[in-house]
């Protein structure tokens, strides 16, 4: 379980983070904080593996408050969730290694990806000795194609992508979105846009099945290229 602090000065914001957590398997909030120093507290008292973290706080700013975090407790990540688009501000941030940096409003669903590249990113470091260039390119935004070597378009995150197509690759009566959903940890209708991306490139085929009750579902397998 990814053990998860929030450092957000309006507390509105933070549980509608929080909610979002709550929507992706294997994380889990243990402590908010509207301050730096709250923060600082929390993160003594817990097992902290991420920080979601704004930079503008009444204490402290963001970029700072990483730099104290990491004097004693180096293993610590860090995804910004901020309004500050300063380039000095967000330059000093990038040097900072985080993880991510998304910028307010945000959006559930880029929310949402974040946590579940995050979460392959960890489960592939503990699982692996050694890692290969691909694997690096994955992590570091070389990632520049997909299947068939074709860039995805806005709103399809490769890695979670990767993990569709290899779920349903090893299924032999196919799956529907919401079964999808559960098994990459996100909604059915995130789920059902990368399986019609899919469908789009030729990789999956989806057909017409009715449950118990008679209403029509759409079960998604994948394409046999023998046919």
């Amino acid at each position: 379980m990814i053990n998860v602090v929030i450092v957000e000065d309006d507390f509105r914001i933070a549980k509608i983070h929080e909610e979002f957590i709550g929507k992706v398997s294997g994380f889990r909030v243990v402590g908010r904080a509207l301050n730096g120093e709250t923060a600082i507290q929390l993160i003594a008292e817990k097992r902290v593996d991420l920080v979601i973290l704004d930079v503008y706080l009444p204490d402290i700013l963001g970029a700072n408050l990483i730099d104290t975090i990491r004097e004693t407790n180096s293993h610590i990540d860090f995804i910004m969730v901020t309004a500050a688009t300063e380039t000095e501000l967000v330059s000093e941030i990038i040097r900072n290694g985080v993880f991510d940096y998304i910028i307010k409003p945000v959006k559930m669903e880029r929310f949402i990806e974040t946590l579940q590249r995050y979460r392959e990113m960890k489960e592939n470091l503990e699982r692996k000795k050694e890692v290969d260039q691909s694997f690096l390119d994955k992590y570091f935004g070389h990632q520049s194609a997909t299947l068939d070597q074709k860039e995805t378009p806005k709103g399809i995150d490769p890695l979670t992508l990767e993990k569709v197509s290899d779920i349903i690759n090893t299924l032999k009566g196919g799956i529907t979105a919401e079964e999808m959903g559960a098994k990459i940890g996100a909604s059915r209708t995130t789920a059902r846009r990368y399986l019609e991306y899919l469908i789009s490139v030729g990789e999956v085929a989806a057909e017409l099945e009715y449950g118990i009750v008679g209403r029509p579902e759409r079960k998604y397998h994948v394409v046999n290229k023998g046919d």
